[in-house]
């Protein structure tokens, strides 16, 4: 494929079932053997760990029904991991899903209100899926502009760091970032 001089490269058959380990390591051989010069695209990769360790291994693009499908089950994506916004812990909460974003469901609805609609209402799913993909547009428009400043590593550190606040980061994690020289704190 490299010697046809397509205008791209898609990676897939990962996320299938295959350890974590061995994922990031087919992504890494993946990343390193394709040229750096042409787009590389991830398919079906969506968790926000695996999207910002995938990019620190070289990937550049993704596609993945996770944000919409986890709505469907009332699981807002957010900088900590998700709210279960089905628990009854939300049934008071008047607050937005997340109070720094400013998509329209935060800007418009409640945790409460959500949380009385999720089992009842179809509606609930789409108000989570415009968040989870605001998020998720946050989240790559952020890697962007740190990798631009060149302060990707940092981004990196700082996103595990509210990812895992106790710094139990997965074994995989550590390794895949060691790959690329970035050590978690």
């Amino acid at each position: 494929m490299i010697k046809r001089g397509t205008p791209g490269f898609a990676i897939g058959g990962l996320s299938g079932g295959e350890s974590k380990d061995e994922f990031w390591k087919m992504v890494n051989v993946s990343t390193n053997i394709l040229p750096k010069n042409k787009p590389r695209y991830l398919m079906g990769v969506g968790y926000a760990v695996d999207l910002v360790v995938c990019c620190a291994l070289g990937v550049d693009m993704y596609d993945c029904v996770f944000p919409t499908r986890t709505a469907r089950f009332g699981s807002a994506l957010i900088d900590t991991g998700s709210l279960n916004l089905r628990s009854k812990t939300f049934s008071n909460d008047l607050r937005p899903i997340d109070e720094t974003c400013s998509c329209s469901t935060c800007k418009r609805h409640t945790r409460a209100y959500l949380y009385s609609i999720n089992n009842k209402e179809t509606v609930a799913c789409h108000l989570i899926t415009v968040h989870n993909i605001a998020y998720q547009m946050r989240l790559m428009k952020s890697i962007q502009r740190n990798i631009l400043e060149d302060t990707f590593p940092e981004f990196i550190q700082q996103f595990m760091s509210k990812m895992f606040p106790s710094s139990n980061y997965p074994s995989w994690v550590v390794d895949s970032l060691l790959s690329v020289n970035v050590e978690l704190l």
